[in-house]
């Protein structure tokens, strides 16, 4: 019930401050301006409803998705400065099994460049990553009842990454980070076998009774790609890889890719489909998958003309 209140509350809010912000949603150029801003915000609802005498079967549920990303990204003749804010979180409510995450990120990342020519840069970056709040895997148990099985929480994980290396930017809008030099702490706090279902020795690869995992010497290669690709068709992926030296072979390396493809309907409404695919060895030996198409509202501000 509270998650239903939650959501009323998300909409009201919205019809509140869309005449607001919806006069601001355009692009302004400053060209005087060594700065490039962005900032995109998506909400998306869903719900169904059924009589108690619906024959075509379904559940009762209502849902939400939410996306905020900002960039402010600084550049003269030879140093730049990059920054990115992203928070995504989603959640169902279905009748009968009660409230569901669907979607939970928080990450940031800042990178100062040094510029080596025209598409390359010398760079250092520090990213953190993590979820807002506790994820949980469901099983049956003995008698069939279903169990919901505590598998992540806030700061557990989360990741810190230093990075070191170069840069290639042969146009604005794609980048590749390589850096031979990435060290990593994952953090798990209240490691006290609370997330024995992920490994009862070393989940997320930090040893129970331990809060830490440093990786000292590691490889870190990051691709970053967004673009309208066709009028009111935006494409955008972010890849990363990371390779821990002193463990490395190739079921040890880490990849996550994250795609998006949204379109817009008209000024104020989108459709988006997207997925992550995700390979970490110390949370699973399989590849992960997820998947999501949203319809809802979007909002979107800039302060230079996209090439």
């Amino acid at each position: 019930m509270k998650y239903t209140f939650t959501l009323i509350l998300f909409v009201l809010i919205g019809s509140l401050i869309f005449p607001v912000i919806s006069s601001a949603q355009i692009v302004v150029p400053d060209s005087t301006s060594k700065w490039r801003k962005k900032l995109v915000f998506n909400l998306n609802l869903n719900q169904a409803a059924f009589s108690s005498n619906w024959k075509g079967g379904g559940i009762n549920s209502i849902g939400l998705n939410t996306n905020f990303d900002y960039k402010a990204d600084y550049k003269d003749d030879k140093q730049s400065w990059d920054n990115e804010i992203g928070f995504t979180y989603g959640f169902v409510n279905n009748s009968g099994q009660g409230f569901r995450k669907t979607l939970d990120r928080v990450f940031l990342d800042t990178k100062y460049g040094r510029t080596l020519n025209s598409k390359w840069d010398l760079f250092t970056s520090l990213n953190f990553a993590t979820q807002f709040s506790k994820g949980y895997k469901y099983e049956d148990d003995a008698n069939g009842d279903e169990q919901e099985l505590l598998i992540s929480d806030l700061l557990a994980p989360a990741f810190v990454t230093l990075a070191l290396g170069f840069e290639y930017h042969p146009v604005p809008y794609f980048k590749v980070r390589i850096a031979p030099l990435a060290p990593r702490v994952t953090l798990l706090r209240d490691n006290n076998g609370r997330f024995d279902e992920v490994d009862s020795i070393a989940p997320y690869g930090v040893e129970v009774g331990e809060d830490t995992r440093f990786e000292w010497l590691a490889f870190q290669l990051t691709a970053d790609f967004d673009k309208d690709i066709a009028t009111n068709l935006n494409l955008k992926f972010k890849y990363l890889m990371f390779a821990n030296y002193e463990t490395f072979e190739g079921k040890t390396i880490d990849h996550r890719l994250d795609l998006m493809l949204t379109a817009k309907v008209n000024r104020f409404i989108s459709v988006s489909v997207g997925g992550i695919v995700l390979y970490d060895y110390d949370q699973d030996n399989e590849v992960q998958l997820s998947q999501a198409f949203n319809l809802g509202f979007a909002y979107s501000f800039q302060n230079f003309v996209d090439k």
